[in-house]
């Protein structure tokens, strides 16, 4: 049997499989392929039209479940979006997730508005590309990045713009930094199915981490917290969900969709039971029941290891950093130790965190944002094939003069070993912060002609100009004048009702 997989960086892997190997058998020959150890938050997608899919059932035979004799054509996907992507251990896993995100952006599945697009394409640009440089990217080197179908010239130059900023960020740091600011997003991680309410309503049911929602016009009007959630279960193309009462209520209360087909209606009951299975529980056991003798209904339940499970194994991984091909620069990488590994292309570069030197600000170059609010920004030092002995070092001063100093042969390189990678990725985080901040701010207004005015012809700014005395035309000295103040009491004005007009105080000048 032979089956076909395309994997998240639109490569093909094929294998031959025996006659009637089990959908396991593939998924453990793909991530053995990939050097994947976290592998429970993927699947493998069977596409039965472009927009819909179903999920193989790693515990039934292949053969069994797809249509046709020889379409064994599959996807490699995620299945379970992870809430927060920084409790993942591997560089690898996060990677392959942010391709799957970059496809949901380029599909329409996860919506994002120009800023958060912009922004999230200037961390793809530097995964995959590193730091720019002009010699090597040009001016137009972010339309090969295809985020969406016919991106605009505004949104690749608002993309290059914040990619230019960058220093001293690692491909990895720039996969945190693209999960950090995707998870964010409304429809991160929401898998939907089309339905109708009983009104006859068109609507869409999403399934997530968090629960069931209910969306009508690309609107959530409703949702149903794993939590809340008593039961879910179909009966021919019907799905229904039973709902925990609340203090106040006494009674459950159920509520029912109408779903096209008994096909899609199963489908959504199986998606259902996994994510609650993954998320909420802590062992595949506690989601086990002795069934009776005779018992009817599905005999679905999800065989695989749940979230928990799988951050305990995750804890406990104990081999060298996987090395892999991004599908753009096609570079190894390796994890966030910062360990050196080769480049095909290029000298040796560190693509995570590198050994951390500190410079004086001027080194750095300028940035609209990240200058003017991290003027202490230290840049990470990388190494080239050039001697030491010879290598100099340009410095700036404060007054902008350069000053040129030689490292001497054998000299210990300074490193700033105080530096954890938790500061180095809020440090990131803040600079992204400030950039969102920055694009969303509006100018403040200027002064009107009115205000304008009344600053320059005040009475009192008639004796200077600008701060400044007017010289006399006979002496060409500063002319003075002797001002007297007459201040007035303003509580006995009160009593004798004789209350100046419009002054607290008057002043003659002699």
């Amino acid at each position: 049997m032979h089956c076909k997989v395309k994997l998240l960086d639109d490569s093909l892997f094929e294998c031959e499989l025996e006659k009637h190997a089990k959908g396991q058998d593939l998924f453990a020959k793909v991530c053995d392929h990939l050097n994947l150890l976290e592998k429970d938050y993927y699947g493998l997608a069977i596409w039965e039209t472009p927009t819909i899919k179903t999920w193989l059932d790693f515990t039934k035979e292949i053969r069994r479940q797809v249509q046709g004799e020889y379409n064994y054509d599959f996807t490699f996907n995620v299945k379970f979006y992870p809430p927060d992507p920084a409790q993942l251990s591997e560089d690898i896993t996060r990677y392959y997730l942010c391709l799957q995100l970059r496809k949901d952006i380029k599909n329409g599945c996860l919506p994002c508005s120009f800023v958060t697009l912009a922004l999230l394409g200037s961390y793809a640009l530097q995964s995959e590309l590193g730091e720019y440089d002009p010699e090597v990217h040009g001016t137009d080197y972010a339309k090969e990045l295809q985020l969406i179908p016919g991106q605009t010239k505004e949104l690749e130059e608002k993309v290059m713009e914040l990619h230019r900023t960058y220093r001293s960020m690692s491909p990895a740091q720039a996969d945190m930094m693209f999960l950090e600011n995707a998870k964010k997003l409304a429809m991160y991680g929401v898998d939907l199915h089309q339905a109708k309410d009983l009104d006859g309503v068109d609507i869409m049911l999403g399934v997530c981490s968090s629960g069931l929602m209910v969306y009508k016009d690309k609107l959530r009007i409703n949702r149903f917290p794993w939590p809340k959630v008593l039961k879910v279960s179909y009966k021919r193309s019907s799905f229904f969900i039973k709902i925990r009462p609340s203090d106040l209520e006494h009674y459950e209360s159920a509520i029912g969709f109408k779903l096209p087909n008994y096909k899609a209606a199963k489908k959504l009951w199986k998606v259902c039971v996994e994510h609650h299975t993954f998320f909420r529980l802590t062992s595949t056991e506690a989601a086990t029941t002795p069934r009776k003798f005779l018992a009817l209904g599905s005999k679905f339940r999800y065989s695989g290891r749940t979230q928990a499970q799988t951050r305990q194994a995750s804890s406990v991984i104990d081999r060298p950093a996987p090395h892999f091909q991004r599908s753009a620069s096609k570079r190894a990488s390796r994890s966030l130790d910062g360990a050196m590994v080769s480049t095909p292309d290029k000298n040796a570069r560190p693509v995570s965190a590198p050994i951390i030197s500190p410079i004086s600000p001027g080194d750095m170059a300028p940035s609209p944002v990240a200058s003017a609010a991290h003027t202490d920004r230290k840049e990470m030092s990388t190494p080239t094939g050039r001697p030491r002995s010879t290598e100099r070092k340009s410095e700036v001063k404060a007054d902008g003069s350069k000053t040129h100093s030689t490292k001497a042969e054998g000299t210990p390189e300074i490193k700033d070993v105080d530096k954890t990678q938790t500061q180095i990725m809020r440090h990131h985080t803040s600079i992204s912060e400030l950039k969102r901040s920055f694009m969303e701010s509006v100018p403040e207004p200027r002064p009107s002609e009115w205000d304008k005015r009344l600053s320059t012809h005040s009475p009192f700014r008639t004796a200077s100009f600008n701060g400044q005395l007017q010289p006399d035309v006979s002496t060409g000295q500063p002319h003075l004048k002797r001002l007297t103040f007459l201040y007035v009491d303003k509580e006995r004005c009160k009593q004798k009702r004789k209350w100046p007009l419009d002054a607290m105080a008057m002043a003659q000048s002699e």
